[in-house]
């Protein structure tokens, strides 16, 4: 009889080892029936992973280029992606069963969303109300927008502007340490509205939920009640609106040149519109045009404008050179 070969004992002590599971991945969602976030202690331990996660991100990135690159990345992805999250925090890979490569997976934004959000549902499951939970919702609305999820940023601007700062109230557990921009509270035991966003950063959400119901929304209207509602006195917002009411892309590219990272996130949700309309105000006005005086107006290259946009108009004089022209429309000659 043939007598079977056991097993090595590195492979028995393998199968021993623990499973290594992501630490952002510890925990379920709240709404789902987990309950270890309801802790105070536990939700600022676990705010400080997601930190650490971030600047591991941002380190691996190298340098701000790469960085923006990697954001415009998931921009372009975020479509596709259910808002749902699941279990695995990997997105562009295929799950497996045994041995999953985790590497790859530390330093990928998405599941750093995924774990704001279980986040965001712990504070509010536990009514914590101070400047702890103020500072995990500044942080996730500011990802959220430079990611372009505003399945993440949305929520947490009206929860922030709605609840937090309209009726905000002592925290259950002591001041947490995680908050270092947090401002500093008065003894009494009712916390005022101010104590909770400092006037700059109140003034920063109401310009984000402003520019997102005139960008993303496409509801002029409601911006400016937004506007008028809040007194918001800013006017880089204002030409915002003013260049959307007005179609005005030109005045659009100023303004977006203009403001900070976030707002300019922001804004790239109308962008597509106002290209649109300004490359049918093209198709009015011209006959033909310059390709570099197109390109430059428009903002995109011209095989950028054929793919992407699908105009069908012509290129005369060789490749998009300075000298070449785009031929919009051919007039007809007049039969005999």
């Amino acid at each position: 009889m043939q007598r079977k070969v056991g097993r090595t004992p590195s492979a028995r002590l393998s199968r021993l080892k623990p499973v290594e599971t992501d630490p952002l991945a510890e925990y379920g969602l709240p709404s789902k029936g987990e309950k270890r976030l309801l802790s105070p202690k536990v939700q600022e331990a676990y705010y400080a992973k997601i930190a650490e996660r971030y600047l591991a991100f941002c380190t691996d990135a190298g340098d701000r280029n790469e960085l923006q690159k990697q954001f415009a990345r998931l921009a372009r992805t975020s479509d596709s992606t259910s808002p749902t999250p699941s279990p695995s925090p990997t997105t562009s890979q295929p799950p497996s069963t045994s041995n999953p490569p985790k590497k790859p997976a530390t330093t990928d934004l998405p599941p750093i969303l995924v774990a704001l959000r279980k986040l965001r549902e712990a504070l509010v499951a536990s009514a914590r109300r101070d400047t702890f939970a103020a500072q995990v919702y500044l942080f996730a609305i500011r990802l959220g927008i430079l990611a372009s999820s505003f399945e993440t940023y949305y929520p947490a601007l009206l929860y922030l502007l709605h609840t937090l700062h309209a009726s905000p109230g002592p925290g259950p557990g002591p001041s947490p340490s995680p908050s270092p921009t947090s401002t500093s509270t008065t003894s009494t035991a009712t916390a005022t509205a101010a104590s909770i966003l400092t006037t700059t950063e109140l003034h920063e959400c109401q310009s984000y939920l402003v520019l997102d119901a005139a960008c993303r929304r496409s509801d002029l209207p409601e911006a400016y009640a937004l506007r008028y509602r809040f007194r918001l006195a800013d006017g880089k917002v204002d030409a915002a609106l003013k260049a959307l009411a007005h179609d005005n892309w030109v005045a659009w590219r100023r303004v977006k040149r203009s403001v900070d990272g976030h707002r300019a996130r922001i804004m790239e949700f109308a962008e597509g519109g106002m290209r649109d309309h300004t490359l049918r105000a093209f198709g009015r006005a011209y006959l033909s045009v310059e390709a570099g005086f197109l390109e430059g107006a428009v903002g995109v290259g011209w095989e950028e404008l054929r793919a992407r946009f699908g105009v069908g108009w012509e290129l005369e004089g060789g490749d998009a050179a300075k000298d070449a022209r785009v031929v919009i429309r051919r007039v007809k000659g007049r039969g005999g």
